[in-house]
């Protein structure tokens, strides 16, 4: 990976200021289900630390699901909607429903069409993973879906609990991605299903810069997980593919997990 995509990258998702930062969500509420039954899904790319604007999305070029190891497309499932971030005009994003029946790991990943971002004149392109259990039975939570980038969990995503830590391994092409920043958010809001909203009030004061972690030589980055809730992570310019439409991209890997308070 070249440094100048790195940075700009990370000059990219910072641009508001403070620990905004872009992340591209792939959100359902309950990942850990007991019966079979129809769960949500939804696709915004905003900003969830700082419960900020949300931003255009261009139709997904990949919207799938993996279980036990056989990748079902649900792209013809997307329902285009106006989201509704804080104060401004809503945008683009997409929602869709999945009907969960069998025991196991359930691994959703959207690969959304790049973003330009006009204020550093580069694309974003955040390849996003979020997981769902059901029956207490795991699958194949730790197993890459060969991406171009992806992060790989190193605890169960839909099973990790406050006041413990959470590893991932980065990919970038089937291989481990070292020296590679990874921004850390959490979701600040209430999320809003039926009215395809965030809520107008965060729950705490968002830090003052983003909160990050570099991978080693191996790939891996550990965080510490403070409170309960739904975490994001983003590793910026992992992916393979450095330009789109004659412009620099920053194609980065995204996974969001779910601590509880034990």
């Amino acid at each position: 990976m070249k440094t100048s995509t790195l940075l700009a990258a990370a000059a990219a998702t910072t641009i508001a200021g403070g620990a905004q930062a872009h992340f591209q969500l792939l959100y359902t509420p309950e990942v850990m289900l007991e019966k079979p039954g129809e769960i949500p899904l939804a696709l915004v790319f905003g900003h969830p630390m700082d419960n900020g604007h949300v931003m255009d999305m261009g139709e997904p070029e990949e919207f799938f699901v993996v279980f036990k190891g056989e990748k079902t497309d649900l792209k013809d499932s997307l329902q285009a909607v106006k989201w509704q971030g804080t104060g401004e005009e809503a945008a683009d994003a997409y929602t869709a429903a999945y009907k969960v029946v069998r025991n196991g790991d359930y691994i959703f990943g959207v690969v959304p069409a790049p973003y330009m971002e006009s204020a550093e004149d580069i694309y974003i392109q955040q390849i996003t993973k979020a997981m769902v259990n059901k029956g207490a039975m795991p699958t194949g939570w730790n197993e890459p879906l060969g991406l171009a980038t992806e992060i790989v969990p190193m605890n169960k995503p839909y099973q990790v609990f406050a006041g413990g830590t959470f590893t991932g391994q980065l990919l970038s092409d089937g291989k481990p991605a070292g020296g590679v920043e990874c921004e850390v958010e959490w979701i600040n809001t209430a999320v809003d299903l039926e009215a395809n909203a965030f809520g107008k009030d965060t729950q705490i004061d968002p830090p003052a810069t983003a909160v990050s972690a570099i991978t080693d030589d191996n790939g891996m980055f550990t965080f510490g997980i403070p409170r309960a809730g739904v975490w994001g992570f983003a590793c910026l310019g992992s992916g393979p593919a450095t330009e789109h439409e004659g412009k620099e991209l920053s194609q980065d890997a995204v996974l969001w997990i779910n601590a509880a308070d034990l």
